[in-house]
Formats: C-alpha cells, sequence, structure tokens
C-alpha cells in the first residue's frame, strides 16, 4: 500500500538561512512552499489580501504604480507590535489557505512526487501555531550575532531596525525545542549541505 505524503514545516529565524535550505532540499527532490512567496503574492493588487491591507494601513504604503511597498509597509509594522498583529490577522488566513491548497493537491498526485516530501518554509509557523499541521518540523538555526549581521547586511538595515525585527520572533533558543531536526547554518556552506543531506535522508526513511 503507498504511503502517504510527509508534511515537513521548515522555520527558524529571520536571515537564519531558511530559504537556502528549502533551495537545498529542493535540489535533492523535497517539493518546496515558499510562505513568503506566497505573502507576496497576496498583497499584490490583484491578490486576496490587497484591498484589506490598503484599507487598514493607508494609501501611504503604496507606489506611484499602486503596489504595496513592503519596505514601507515593514517599517510600520516592525515598530508597532498591535500593527503588526493586525497585518497578520490579514494575511496569515489566506497564505496559510493558499499552503493547504497546494498541499492538498500533491496528496492528490503522490505519483509525481518522489521522494514523497513536501516542506513549507514559513517564519512564524511555531508562533502562530500552525507548526501543528506537519508531521516534522525542521527548524534552521545560527548565532545571533551572525543572524544580525546578516540581517543587516542582505535587508540594508541599521543595528536597531535589525534588533526591532529579530526580537519581534520567538527567541530561536526556544524555537529550537518544538524541533524534530535542527540545521546549524552558523559555520560554512559546506557544513549546511552535510547537514541537510543527512536530514533529508532521515525525512525519506520516514515518507
Amino acid at each position: 500500500m503507498m504511503r502517504g505524503m510527509l508534511r515537513v514545516g521548515l522555520t527558524g529565524g529571520i536571515a537564519c538561512g531558511k530559504t537556502n535550505a528549502l533551495v537545498e532540499f529542493g535540489r535533492l527532490g523535497v517539493y518546496g512552499i515558499d510562505a513568503d512567496h506566497i505573502g507576496h503574492e497576496v498583497i499584490q493588487p490583484d491578490g486576496s489580501a490587497y484591498s484589506e491591507v490598503v484599507e487598514r494601513f493607508g494609501t501611504e504604503i503604496l507606489n506611484q504604480d499602486g503596489t504595496i511597498d513592503r519596505s514601507r509597509l515593514g517599517r510600520i509594522v516592525f515598530a508597532d507590535e498591535s500593527r503588526r498583529q493586525d497585518l497578520n490577522l490579514i494575511v496569515h488566513p489566506r497564505i496559510l489557505a493558499e499552503e493547504e491548497r497546494i498541499l492538498h493537491s500533491l496528496e492528490d498526485e503522490l505519483s509525481t512526487l518522489r521522494p514523497k516530501v513536501a516542506m513549507v518554509d514559513a517564519a512564524l509557523m511555531v508562533e502562530a501555531g500552525s507548526y501543528r499541521r506537519y508531521d516534522v518540523i525542521l527548524v534552521v538555526y545560527c548565532h545571533q550575532e551572525i543572524q544580525l549581521r546578516r540581517l543587516m547586511t542582505r535587508d540594508g538595515l541599521s543595528e536597531p531596525e535589525a534588533l526591532l525585527r529579530i526580537r519581534s520572533q520567538m527567541p530561536l533558543l526556544e524555537k529550537i525545542r518544538y524541533a524534530d531536526f535542527i540545521i546549524d547554518n552558523s559555520s560554512r556552506l559546506s557544513d549546511t549541505c552535510r547537514q541537510i543531506h543527512h536530514t533529508f535522508l532521515e525525512l525519506v526513511s520516514r515518507s
């Protein structure tokens, strides 16, 4: 009898390397779903959350072409916890619904999956409680000083701005308590890839 698809939740802290890990798992054959990408889609002018986000945060978040300026929106919500919660209440249900739609579609077409593993990359799945929807939780971790430096470099943020974004999430040492597997991305890329390959074999054995 054919075994079902293994649902894997991939999470971790901002700028810890989740996206790179998802890409590497994809090279190994895992079907990846990027919640951040879905989040971008739902706030596009034709997206399901666009009108509600603009109504809540005002037209000052818009570019001249009517698209939402994510940097401007980010500065607003990371400076105000209540406004960040407002945004999450609008966007997260739509992201979760699309993730579920994709996962159900994959389960209906199991023969196309080799291996039968689907992985959802979502930064806030533990904070939101949606981690319970997955069979396995994988946390990508790195040391905080490395995380801070990477975030400042990646997004062009000052140290106070980067710390605000890091502190808006659950502390990494607390988040890893939810993990079935941990990838430590504090060192060389080759070391991270070695951990990913080892984890991949473990996931395949469970699928």
